[in-house]
């Protein structure tokens, strides 16, 4: 973050109040950052106009803060109302298990995912349980630092 509060120009729109809203939680902290890694969600009106609710933090009157409400994100994705990639889906879910405890198959949500994705599933997970891995800051990945859990030969990434 630019220290003037104008958040860099590749970063998702709420990112900020995500993150001071789940500040200090690992969890909600995880599934914040796993959603503004892959970004596409918090970019579409029907997401950030249906299921997050946005406010000012009741201790200094200043900082935005942004809060999802999960359960209705996740029925709206089940019922059909909030059209996803299958990619989408999988994040989406794995976010909102780790914000708010609503199950998740694992083996569903892993299985077709992209390295990409996956990345930042596996540092979400680590970061939820306390551990901060150290990583690298990828241009174009949000701010957000990411990390490849094993280091992949040119064939296995073309596999």
């Amino acid at each position: 973050m630019k220290t003037n509060g104008t958040p860099p120009p590749d970063e998702p729109p709420l990112a900020a109040a995500l993150r001071a809203c789940a500040d200090g939680l690992y969890p909600a902290e995880a599934a914040a950052e796993l959603l503004i890694s892959h970004a596409s969600w918090l970019c579409r009106d029907d997401f950030r106009d249906g299921y997050v609710d946005i406010g000012t933090s009741i201790t200094d009157g200043i900082t935005a803060m942004a809060a999802i409400d999960w359960p209705a994100a996740i029925t709206a994705l089940d019922e059909g109302g909030l059209p996803a990639s299958g990619g989408e889906r999988r994040v989406l879910r794995l976010a909102a298990s780790l914000a708010d405890g609503i199950p998740v198959d694992l083996r569903d949500a892993f299985t077709g995912m992209d390295t990409a994705n996956a990345d930042r599933a596996v540092r979400a997970m680590l970061h939820a349980s306390g551990r901060r891995p150290q990583g690298t800051e990828r241009p174009g990945n949000h701010g957000c630092t990411s990390m490849t859990i094993w280091p992949w030969t040119e064939d296995q990434r073309q596999r």
